[in-house]
């Protein structure tokens, strides 16, 4: 990020919320209230912009880790901490959303939490998401850490983490760090091959969602579970 100073700004983001909703607000205003302060020579509000530019947008700045937000000039481990505070309290929404309601009627709600949790990723995750019988969120577990470009998924743990948790259905989800949301044929065999090994034991593998920073393919949708 530039170290180009910043002109002092007259807006008063949590004025401007109390008055006419936060819908109203900027991306910028709204992160001025969480940020609470600037630094010398740029107020909250353009703090704010120089972060949203730094890092090419909201969702990539809330993914970042805390060795990635300590190194930005401005950023000290309040600011840090209240940023990773608030990208976790969206997951957890969403978690809750999934837990209370049937995860086939919501889609996209799927897509957002398994994106949140793993489109930013440097190296490839594979999660799955184990639901009872009316299709509601269980629990969420990784079952694999790969390299870059590869991550290696075991049927068996998928099937005895789901038997553990009395799931009746599952999703599979992971990333390609590429941004290329195809799917391989190595994502397609294991598909097939986990959508049987799961059968044997009454479970239905509903979905398998490649993941990118930009959002999730469902191969459900395409056809290919």
């Amino acid at each position: 990020m530039t170290t180009d100073s910043c002109s002092p700004t007259p807006e008063l983001p949590r004025e401007r919320l109390l008055a006419h909703g936060a819908h109203v607000l900027t991306s910028a205003e709204l992160l001025a209230i969480i940020l609470r302060t600037g630094i010398k020579g740029c107020s909250a509000v353009n703090l704010g912009r120089r972060l949203i530019d730094h890092f090419g947008g909201l969702r990539a700045l809330l993914s970042a880790d805390a060795q990635t937000l300590m190194a930005i000039p401005g950023l000290g481990m309040a600011k840090t901490c209240e940023l990773l505070a608030i990208n976790e309290l969206s997951r957890r929404a969403l978690e809750e959303e999934l837990k209370a309601g049937h995860a086939m009627n919501q889609p996209q709600q799927v897509k957002h939490y398994c994106t949140a949790k793993l489109g930013h990723l440097p190296v490839e995750h594979c999660m799955a998401l184990y639901l009872d019988s009316q299709f509601r969120l269980i629990t969420t577990e990784e079952v694999s850490r790969g390299t870059l470009s590869q991550a290696s998924v075991y049927p068996r743990e998928v099937i005895k983490s789901g038997l553990k948790h009395h799931a009746a259905a599952l999703i599979l989800a992971h990333n390609h760090p590429s941004g290329v949301a195809e799917p391989s044929e190595a994502d397609l065999a294991l598909t097939r091959h986990l959508k049987h090994a799961l059968a044997l034991v009454d479970i239905r593998l509903l979905d398998h969602l490649i993941v990118t920073g930009s959002g999730a393919v469902s191969l459900a949708e395409r056809g290919q579970i």
